[in-house]
């Protein structure tokens, strides 16, 4: 009831605005220029009391805020300002009343015959044919008609362009107006063909065939097999509205739809759409978003594109884009985990990076936060292999250069990942070595029935002391902690301990204190262990337990096993983290972290 009490407050001058302002914004030909123009509709704006809007050089509309009139004559009035700036008309003239009638005469004209909106001002006057510099010279040499006067938007006598100072930027630079009206003109132009050939019956523009994107969506196909076959498999979405509700900038991937967002009024040449293209379909190939492993997802995009786009420039794929591209010449060679590694130290200032998509945003849609669903194994196996093939082809017919790093994780990629039970168990090889084994006849084994004379030696294992081979386990016992990941990771620990013969292990329950269980045989580690605590995380007390106690070698390894809900720890012998998949740690870990599944 609030909301339509809100609506009916609404008064007619304000519904006519809005509603000329949709037309405006639906019209192919206007919508690149008025996504980056401001519409400024208040008491203090520069519009004269008798005008009906002016714009300024600086890409600001000012309408009067008050004036009554049809959707059709606001249409028309944003049209005019908005073609002011595409057409470029903010230049230095020697006889500025005369450039500005010129200006004026040339859009009614213009907007006249396109059959835009209806002129709210002199509505019956004739209109001369003619561009602006012919205009401009007639004027010059035969004075301004008064007719011609009125066609000001400002009032007669007012110049309805106005020259202010520039206005921040997203991007640091002004838009190119005159790019931006070529691409609405190219918009506007591919929606009238398709509808007189019935194709379709609204001029929609959301997959335009002769745009730039699918120019370089087909020089994939055709030209650069590396992704080709990814490209073949994308649709390229190029819709200004889409783009403005999803937050996209430049341009963002969507891979479970199987999309890539380019959004027009960023007015990206072909060479540029290369570019952007292969950064994201090498965001998909390359499975970032498989990769996250419980980093912070942004950050982690951003480490992705720094690392892709140093790959894209080494290769000479297209021409980088002055907006939403990161790259720094210090982090060449290194892997996207390693730049991860080295940005999360500057939070705030990596937090201010723009990708393609935005600043503070990831240009990879398909998020781990519960926005899109996230792939299945089915597709993410599908891009590896229209990777791996296309590297094959690549290679084959000797397409071009590829950095050896890319080439190395489109390999690695292909290749079964190790399962972190083995690598949790080669992480312990590298302490614990296999007992040494002797022979002896102290307990001869039994004799052989061909020789039953001849006593025959026995291997047994040398005895070794339980603090000489052993390893400590701090464990994290807070209620945040699934009593599925606690038993899969003590389950873990007594196999291996099992396997290689590990007398026993030091065990410490930790949450908000420390509860030191002692050595514990390997076979009672999973079976018959007792949990304590179940209450907060602090699990530097443990630790610390363990790197004091006489009982312990020094040069014992640590595991910690934790789901990162915890303070930061600090550890002065040779440790490791085992977590769930999808968790991280609140620091850097300066031992290796292995994720269960």
């Amino acid at each position: 009831m609030a909301r339509k009490q809100r609506e009916k407050k609404v008064d007619p001058a304000t519904e006519a605005f809005r509603a000329g302002r949709r037309m405006a914004a639906a019209n192919p030909l206007l919508s690149p220029l008025l996504d980056e123009i401001y519409v400024y509709r208040e008491q203090q704006d520069l519009c004269p009391s008798d005008g009906w809007a002016v714009v300024a050089s600086n890409g600001v509309i000012h309408v009067h805020p008050t004036r009554r009139a049809t959707p059709e004559q606001w249409l028309y009035v944003l049209a005019h300002c908005a073609l002011h700036l595409g057409l470029g008309h903010f230049k230095d003239a020697e006889n500025p009343d005369e450039w500005q009638a010129a200006c004026d005469v040339f859009l009614a004209r213009f907007l006249e015959d396109l059959k835009i909106g209806h002129r709210p001002v002199a509505p019956y006057v004739e209109l001369p044919s003619g561009n602006e510099d012919a205009l401009y010279r007639r004027f010059c040499a035969e004075g301004i008609p008064l007719d011609f006067r009125e066609l000001s938007l400002a009032g007669p006598g007012h110049p309805d362009m106005l020259v202010q100072g520039e206005r921040r930027w997203y991007g640091g630079s002004p838009p190119k107006w005159t790019a931006l009206l070529a691409n609405g003109l190219a918009s506007a132009v591919a929606a009238a063909v398709e509808v007189a050939a019935g194709v379709r019956e609204a001029p929609e523009i959301s997959e335009r065939k002769d745009s730039p994107s699918q120019r370089a969506k087909r020089w994939f196909i055709s030209s650069y097999p590396l992704l080709g076959a990814l490209a073949a498999n994308f649709k390229i979405i190029e819709d200004i509205p889409i783009c403005q509700r999803l937050d996209v900038h430049v341009a963002a991937v969507n891979p479970i739809a199987g999309e890539i967002l380019m959004n027009p009024a960023a007015a990206l040449s072909e060479a540029q759409c290369r570019f952007v293209m292969a950064h994201e379909l090498l965001h998909v190939g390359l499975r970032h978003v498989e990769r996250c492993d419980g980093r912070d997802f942004y950050l982690w995009n951003v480490a992705c594109d720094f690392v892709i786009n140093d790959w894209l420039l080494e290769m000479g794929v297209g021409e980088m884009p002055e907006v939403g591209m990161l790259h720094d010449p210090q982090l060449r060679g290194l892997s996207a985990e390693a730049v991860y590694d080295r940005i999360v130290t500057d939070l705030r200032r990596m937090r201010k990076l723009s990708t393609l998509r935005g600043v503070g945003k990831c240009d990879i849609l398909d998020r781990p936060d519960g926005r899109l669903p996230r792939p299945t194994q089915d597709l993410d196996d599908f891009y590896r292999s229209c990777l791996s093939q296309g590297l094959e082809l690549h290679s084959r017919v000797g397409r071009g250069f590829l950095p050896e790093g890319l080439v190395e994780e489109i390999r690695a990629l292909n290749m079964p990942p190790i399962p972190w039970e083995v690598r949790l168990a080669q992480w312990f090889d590298g302490f614990i070595e296999p007992i040494e084994r002797r022979r002896t006849y102290a307990r001869p084994s039994r004799r052989q029935s061909s020789t039953p004379d001849l006593p025959r030696p026995r291997v047994v294992p040398f005895e070794v002391e339980v603090t000489k081979r052993t390893f400590g386990v701090v464990l994290d016992t807070s209620g945040s902690m699934e009593t599925e990941m606690l038993a899969k990771g003590l389950g873990a620990i007594a196999s291996y301990a099992l396997s290689r013969e590990v007398p026993a292990v030091r065990v410490v329950f930790c949450d908000a204190a420390a509860y030191d269980q002692g050595y514990m045989p390997a076979e009672a580690i999973a079976d018959r262990v007792r949990v304590k605590g179940r209450g907060g995380t602090v699990l530097q007390p443990g630790i610390d337990l363990l790197q004091a106690a006489e009982d312990f070698p020094k040069e014992g390894p640590i595991l910690a096993i934790t789901d990162g809900l915890c303070d930061r720890i600090h550890l002065r012998r040779e440790h490791a983290f085992l977590m769930p998949k999808g968790s991280r740690l609140p620091f850097i870990p300066r031992g290796p972290v292995f994720l269960m599944e």
